[in-house]
């Protein structure tokens, strides 16, 4: 003790703060806002998951102290490599929020209130002013205490003196910056470990043809040898939205590999001319680089699904060669009867993809045209149901009335789901759809049996998973689908759809009146998303619960201006949960961001 409330002891202190953040406010107050927020929310959650304390987090700065040197950097870095996903993916490069991060082990002195001073936190706030936009620098007497690998991804500085300090310190930074030069110099933040069973990503096949519109042929064919391969439960194969996130850039498979937790990496190319396709493959090693296996195959186009099974079949003898034969012949794809239909089903599901980003009612028409065609020329063409199936369920989700429009819906979905498990009774997708479809329909037991299934058939499928979590949080499973919220952050680690999730924890923490919690993983659905209402009211519900009125109303005026007929369906009763508590619940909340009720105890 050195004072009446006092004490000194040594830790690591990280400091950060936004890099042009007075640029970013007068760009655009509000998404800067909003930004923020969604960044605390990763900053708080990966500095107490590595044994750290926020101290503070005024302005867009953040201090945080720790127990160990080894903590502190492993949270800056994963913060960093988190912030780095995200702003890549769906974030135009002049609106992303990136932070400068030092990193100190010294001496502080700590005041009963938590707060803290000194040496340790002095040199690491000199050190983040030195830190580059997305970079973390740490000192060299942290650097002297870290174990593990973490001290090989420094670079030497070299002895800096920094302002106001009295005595030289040596430095070392590591540049996350873009993934491109991570990989040119060997460095890396921590990513997620290597799964026990054999793991793969497949990139998305490069168009190698002339005509640019034969794009959604590549990424159709790429998508099956993702589906082909998750169906075997000996591996561990990423989703297609995080793989995807990969498309059109050039980024080393080392980096591909550290970013998703993967052993193996698939890369290739499709060239598609007149009726006959080429396609290249080639299987890499993403620890060593080194390249495993490469086919080359020439194909009247007529035989593109031969194609798929020898890839599948080469892929799978390489790195699982135990998988049993039966599996092995369940996880293949039956060939579609007609091309045409298969190419009309992809065109659908690339459309359908579009509908459920933009919320626009004519694309979702237009990919249900194109699938019911090419459900005339191949009954069989599980591609085309499985479009039907999900765009009439996402459809019902922001339904908001009984019409005979939403009736057709659900029956003509649930058709498909049925149709597809009896196609293929031991793949998943059938038993998702109708989870959902059913938990819609309000028939919950079956929702809840089909959604498990689905899961239980094919643990790597992301659509499996997330309509189970959604099943589970509409049924009061709140922990349930909380937990299989973060098996889907796990499997698509850089995933597009990642607003979708975070809504989802928002109404489930919700649920569990974690209203703090609530508001962090709602803000952050806005910061991925801006233009989806489902993120708004998330903000409006979780803000309602913490008394924020004004919070709560801007939020929901802007998603009423987004979806005004699914804002005001709730404000009059409407919801999907079971229980009629858990309903009566988030239709208070809408009615108190309205002001059409008085704040109460949610």
């Amino acid at each position: 003790m050195s004072g009446p409330g006092l004490r000194k002891r040594l830790a690591a202190v990280l400091c950060a703060d936004v890099a042009g953040y007075a640029r970013l406010m007068a760009s655009d107050q509000f998404a800067t806002v909003a930004a923020l927020d969604a960044a605390r929310a990763v900053f708080r959650a990966k500095i107490e998951l590595n044994g750290g304390r926020v101290v503070d987090m005024t302005g867009d700065s953040v201090l945080a102290a720790f127990q160990t040197a080894t903590g502190a950097v492993n949270a800056a870095l994963s913060i960093q490599s988190e912030m780095l996903a995200s702003s890549s993916v769906s974030v135009p490069r002049e609106h992303r929020m990136r932070f400068r991060i030092g990193v100190h082990l010294g001496d502080v002195v700590e005041k009963q209130d938590g707060t803290i001073y000194g040496d340790g936190v002095n040199v690491a706030a000199r050190l983040q002013a030195l830190a580059d936009p997305g970079s973390v620098w740490i000192s060299g007497a942290l650097q002297a205490a870290l174990t593990g690998g973490l001290t090989g991804l420094f670079v030497d500085q070299g002895e800096r003196q920094l302002k106001n300090i009295p005595y030289p310190v040596r430095a070392f930074a590591l540049r996350i910056g873009d993934a491109a030069e991570r990989s040119t110099q060997g460095h890396g933040p921590p990513h997620p470990t290597l799964p026990r069973k054999p793991s793969i990503a497949v990139l998305p096949f490069t168009n190698m043809s002339r005509d640019p519109d034969q794009e959604y042929f590549s990424d159709g064919i790429t998508e099956d040898i993702i589906t082909s391969l998750s169906r075997f439960h000996s591996l561990f194969v990423i989703a297609r939205n995080s793989s995807f996130s990969y498309k059109g850039r050039s980024v080393d498979v080392r980096t591909i590999g550290l970013e998703l937790g993967v052993r193996y990496v698939l890369e290739g190319s499709i060239r598609r001319a007149g009726n006959r396709v080429r396609v290249t493959a080639q299987l890499i090693d993403a620890v060593s680089g080194a390249h495993i296996w490469a086919e080359k195959y020439d194909r009247v186009l007529e035989d593109i699904f031969a194609v798929q099974e020898e890839l599948t079949d080469g892929i799978v003898a390489t790195i699982a060669p135990r998988i049993d034969a039966t599996e092995r012949g369940h996880a293949l794809h039956r060939r579609p009867d007609d091309l045409d239909a298969y190419d009309l089903a992809l065109r659908a599901s690339a459309e359908a993809e579009q509908a459920y980003l933009k919320t626009e009612p004519q694309l979702r028409q237009h990919a249900l045209a194109l699938a019911r065609q090419s459900l005339a020329l191949d009954p069989h063409s599980a591609l085309a149901l499985n479009v039907i199936a999900g765009c009439q369920g996402r459809y019902l989700f922001m339904c908001t009335d009984e019409s005979a429009d939403a009736r057709s819906g659900w029956e003509e979905g649930a058709k498909a789901a049925a149709k597809l498990i009896e196609l293929e009774p031991t793949g998943s997708a059938g038993y998702a759809w109708m989870g959902l479809l059913s938990v819609l329909g309000r028939r919950w037991d079956e929702a809840l049996a089909n959604a498990r299934r689905g899961h239980e058939l094919n643990p790597n499928d992301l659509v499996a998973l997330g309509n189970l979590s959604f099943v589970e949080l509409m049924t009061g499973s709140f922990d349930q689908a909380l937990r299989h919220l973060q098996m889907q952050t796990r499997i698509s680690p850089r995933d597009p759809f990642n607003y979708i999730r975070n809504s989802m924890r928002a109404a489930a923490c919700f649920m569990l009146r974690d209203h703090v919690c609530a508001l962090d993983h709602a803000l952050a659905s806005v910061s991925e998303a801006p233009n989806w209402p489902i993120a708004h009211t998330s903000v409006a519900i979780a803000a309602a619960g913490l008394g924020n009125l004004d919070v709560a109303r801007s939020a929901l005026e802007t998603a009423r201006r987004l979806a005004p007929e699914y804002v005001a369906a709730r404000l009059n009763g409407r919801h999907t949960y079971q229980r009629a508590a858990d309903g009566e619940r988030l239709v208070l909340a809408f009615r108190i961001a309205a002001g059409l009720e008085k704040p109460s105890a949610l």
